[in-house]
């Protein structure tokens, strides 16, 4: 891809509308500390990108907040909350910490693969659902707990799961 192609490709993840939001975030931080914003900025741009970052999409955030590219890489590739790949419309994730493993997380697991019959960080065909593991979503009062979309499912059963995802449109 020549320079031309790349900046325009830049131009079009980092519409006016996204510039426009990450500068309204960033009025919260100093001006010298518009990096704070990587969160966010990354964020948005994943929401305006089909749900997902993809290396150009973070090299724009990178080049807008003024960031070496790495950094931005480290923030999307540790927290769960980005994806790195293009993904379902319902992201599915399962908490297998402690709490919930001992309170049948696995079962949940099971029954989730098995009912949308994809294993682990897979989509299913239509597009609609995709399966995660995560390390925890800090609801360990009402184990085992997925989180699909901003909201979250506790005290999971196989049962609960049907209910679930035959509400998700």
């Amino acid at each position: 891809m020549n320079e031309n192609n790349m900046n325009e490709k830049k131009k079009f993840i980092l519409s006016p509308a996204i510039r426009e939001h990450i500068d309204k975030w960033n009025l919260r931080y100093p001006p010298e500390q518009k990096r704070s914003g990587v969160f966010e900025a990354l964020r948005v741009v994943q929401h305006e990108n089909g749900g997902y970052l993809s290396v150009e999409a973070m090299d724009a955030v990178a080049e807008y907040l003024d960031m070496p590219k790495i950094a931005v890489y480290e923030v999307a590739t540790f927290y769960s909350l980005y994806h790195l790949d293009p993904v379902g419309r319902h992201v599915i994730d399962v908490c297998t910490n402690i709490s919930c493993s001992l309170n049948g997380a696995e079962k949940v697991v099971e029954h989730l693969k098995k009912r949308l019959g994809i294993a682990l960080n897979e989509t299913t065909a239509d597009g609609k659902f995709t399966l995660r593991e995560v390390e925890c979503l800090g609801a360990c009062i009402a184990p085992p707990v997925c989180q699909i979309g901003k909201k979250y499912y506790e005290n999971l059963t196989p049962e609960k799961i049907d209910e679930i995802l035959t509400a998700l449109k």
